[in-house]
């Protein structure tokens, strides 16, 4: 049926325009995006990089390198000594990276101390053995704290890893200075222990750095005079080298009985 405005021939008015708040309402809202499932690449990714995965990385590095040094034997460089066209300041750049190297596959820095003492005499012995264990010590943390820190933390469940865990994270600058003062403790063992716990990188090179110094300038001089074995300097390399080990080994038992008693 006709309006009465159609009847009288006239045309309809239009509806009014529908205000903002309408149009608002009448736009339709878009559909939440699904982000799609990882595939089998995504999945290998995460199993590679777990923290499972790295630390099996990490033990298969230690134990490929720890077989290279043994077929390598450097061990020779104290009867051998160092190619010829390695001299001067080239050769101790040489010799501190491979010190580097060679204590990372766990060689024992003794024989390294007594090598470069051996190869360049006590002052540019000293340079080149110190100047590799700060090396040697960096490259383990490091790899440690990439690989290793995130697998075993939460291993660390028992009375005393809990203790070295907590004294290495709080003070751990001190800490590792005695460590590295007092050679008790293995010094490959000490830079893994340290990459676990939460220490600094810079506080650990430091304390390595300086608590280094003595024991390795007492083997860089036996290794030196060691074609004199009744020289003074001799014997007093000797001496300091016996003393720490003996004063180390009181401070453990001592530490062991308080831990014990507690």
């Amino acid at each position: 049926m006709l309006d009465a405005t159609n009847r009288s021939g006239g045309t309809a008015a239009a509806p009014p325009r529908a205000g903002s708040s309408d149009l608002a309402v009448a736009v339709p809202t878009a559909a939440p995006v699904l982000a799609p499932a990882p595939g089998f690449a995504g999945r290998c990714a995460r199993a590679l990089l777990s923290p499972w995965s790295r630390l099996s990385l990490l033990v298969v590095l230690l134990a490929s390198a720890a077989a290279v040094m043994v077929v390598l034997e450097p061990q020779r460089l104290l009867t051998d000594g160092l190619p010829a066209r390695l001299g001067g300041v080239v050769g101790v750049v040489a010799y501190a990276v491979a010190y580097g190297a060679c204590t990372v596959a766990f060689v024992p820095r003794p024989l390294l101390n007594l090598a470069a003492g051996a190869l360049f005499g006590s002052q540019f012995g000293l340079v080149a053995a110190l100047g590799g264990t700060v090396l040697g010590a960096g490259l383990a943390f490091c790899l440690g704290r990439v690989l290793g820190q995130e697998a075993l933390r939460p291993l660390l469940r028992g009375r005393w890893l809990k203790a070295a865990d907590n004294q290495l994270s709080r003070h751990g600058f001190r800490s590792m200075l005695a460590a590295r003062l007092f050679p008790g403790i293995p010094f490959a063992a000490a830079n893994y222990c340290a990459s676990v716990s939460r220490m600094g990188l810079l506080p650990f090179l430091l304390a390595t750095a300086l608590g280094s110094i003595p024991n390795t300038a007492a083997y860089a001089v036996a290794g030196a005079r060691a074609s004199t074995p009744t020289s003074p300097a001799f014997l007093i390399a000797l001496a300091c080298i016996a003393v720490p080990g003996l004063a180390g080994a009181v401070v453990a038992w001592r530490k062991r009985h308080r831990l014990r008693a507690r």
